[in-house]
């Protein structure tokens, strides 16, 4: 198995710090406002990751924090007139209410709260002072970057670089522009506890090396987040957990892309995001999450309704795959000819496709790829229930198929393939496209009676239609 380090630009193989075991902190979200999409995608993937891990025979350590103190959720506390408590627990219920829809898998997951590990990062903060990192200033604390050489060295870029070019308040009281707050002295109306250097809170940075030390250890396998955490976050999170405990911190890291609305980046400066609930309220946390694993999880996603439309067909397709495998009689007793070329040709493509999926998700786990692996199988059992009599069908073949292709996309995608979402009373995706064709060639016509006819029909079965300039499009 390899993995894209992000620390070493290279794609590197995985090796384990302990055998058989995978330790993995991943950053969790803000807790001041509801989730968007662009949250999801690292919940979605890193998930997939553990699920894929899991798979393979490997204990996963996962843990993914929610912060809980930050400037953020002050400032919306004050906005609101209640506590910063309460902004936390309010929100970090609504986001177990949105994840839910996604299928993340919470089970075995270590969730800490910044809140609940202040002594912990008090005890970092010490540390970095004794060993001449920091410095207090009027119950401020701040790390010294220049006493990390290698500071940098995780977004590629020359300290100088970063001094010039970075986006700092301007503190007279900083050594250097880059050096960051490990330590803030408490302001009025703001959440604050005791400290050697008076009373206060933590900055973000320490919070993240705080719990992946408490329960990863000082040193542990895979560090995730996005790609916008890499500067200054995450290079942050590596320059004071090697300094504080003179060991490697994490092994490798790993980034997920960018999520863009019209080639844009998605962003709330620009007003172009959307809330995950938002999405589903239309879509399923099914699609949501096979249209995310669709893509590589390094390059940047296109949102659009139209790629959720081509998503939600393509699950379509899986799913009337397998619904014909449920129609077939399990329990005939088959007098199969396994000489038959049908046979031997569908078991070659079977194992072949098994093995594409693994060598896929081994390879910087490519989702794409494997997915598009799973679809070459569901076109090779299609044509082998084509081109074979009920006779001469291998019944344990295709029940050793269809567990495998359910186990793949229920148990490592995570997609649950339930029957009952479907909501086409089983229509056929190629009797969905013709009827969809056929009414646009009806609209054509000015046929406006059975054009809207078809259509009734079509919703009514559960198929959302969506007529654009010189197509229509739908959606289960």
């Amino acid at each position: 198995m390899k993995i894209y380090n992000t620390l070493t630009g290279k794609l590197e193989e995985f090796l384990p710090i302990k055998k058989n075991s995978v330790s993995m902190y991943v950053c969790g979200p803000t807790v001041y406002n509801y989730i968007h999409i662009g949250n999801a995608r690292p919940l979605i993937f890193f998930d997939t990751v553990r699920r894929y891990f899991e798979y393979k025979g490997y204990a996963v350590n996962f843990v993914q924090n929610f912060t809980d103190i930050d400037d953020k959720m002050i400032d919306k506390a004050n906005e609101e007139g209640v506590s910063v408590k309460e902004i936390a627990s309010r929100y970090i219920e609504e986001y177990f209410k949105d994840t839910s829809r996604l299928n993340i898998k919470e089970e075995g997951m270590l969730r800490p709260k910044a809140t609940e590990n202040i002594s912990e990062m008090i005890e970092l903060v010490k540390s970095l002072i004794d060993n001449g990192h920091a410095y207090e200033i009027d119950g401020d604390v701040y790390f010294d970057i220049k006493s990390y050489k290698d500071y940098g060295k995780l977004s590629h870029q020359k300290v100088d670089e970063l001094i010039n070019g970075a986006r700092v308040e301007v503190n007279d009281k900083k050594r250097s522009p880059l050096d960051f707050t490990l330590w803030k002295k408490s302001k009025e109306n703001e959440p604050k506890w005791d400290s050697p250097w008076g009373e206060g809170r933590p900055g973000w940075h320490i919070e993240c090396s705080a719990m992946s030390g408490k329960y990863l250890g000082s040193e542990f396998d895979i560090h995730g987040g996005g790609q916008d955490l890499i500067f200054p976050h995450h290079e942050n999170e590596i320059a004071q957990s090697v300094c504080a405990n003179g060991s490697g911190f994490a092994k490798y890291w790993m980034h997920n892309g960018y999520i863009n609305i019209k080639g844009e980046k998605m962003s709330k400066s620009k007003n172009n995001f959307f809330l995950l609930r938002e999405i589903l309220e239309k879509y399923s946390g099914n699609i949501l999450r096979f249209f995310m694993l669709s893509s590589h999880y390094r390059k940047p996603i296109e949102f659009s309704e139209d790629e959720l439309i081509m998503a939600s067909n393509g699950l379509a397709r899986v799913q009337n795959t397998l619904q014909r495998l449920d129609d077939i009689k399990f329990d005939i007793k088959s007098i199969s000819n396994k000489e038959c070329t049908a046979y031997t040709e569908f078991v070659k493509e079977y194992e072949t496709c098994k093995s594409k999926f693994d060598s896929s998700m081994d390879d910087d786990f490519n989702t794409a790829m494997a997915i598009g692996a799973i679809f070459e199988l569901v076109k090779a059992l299609n044509i082998y229930i084509d081109t074979t009599s009920e006779e001469n069908r291998d019944i344990s073949i295709l029940k050793d198929v269809e567990i495998y292709i359910k186990n793949i996309f229920e148990e490592v995608l995570g997609v649950k393939l339930i029957e009952e979402k479907q909501g086409n009373n089983g229509l056929t995706v190629e009797l969905i496209d013709f009827l969809v064709q056929l009414r646009w060639e009806e609209k054509q016509n000015k046929n406006w009676a059975l054009a809207d006819k078809i259509r009734n029909k079509l919703t009514e079965m559960g198929i959302n239609i969506k007529d654009q300039k010189d197509k229509t499009t739908w959606n289960m």
